[in-house]
């Protein structure tokens, strides 16, 4: 996984994943669960320097 190593905010170094357990949705399928969204983020200013959406198979079309 390519990750940033240094914040662009503050040059911090150290970083850590979380979620807001809210998850997207496709807009097409009203019923579907979605997926989580992972934040990375610098533990020493706190700003975020990727999403990315947990588990992507749930958006591709059957």
């Amino acid at each position: 996984m390519n990750h940033i190593e240094e914040c662009p905010r503050c040059k911090g170094e150290e970083f850590a994943e979380g979620t807001d357990f809210m998850p997207v949705k496709p807009l097409n399928k009203k019923l579907s669960a979605g997926s989580l969204k992972i934040y990375r983020f610098c533990l020493s200013c706190g700003e975020v320097v990727s999403i990315r959406v947990e588990n992507p198979g749930k958006f591709k079309s059957r």
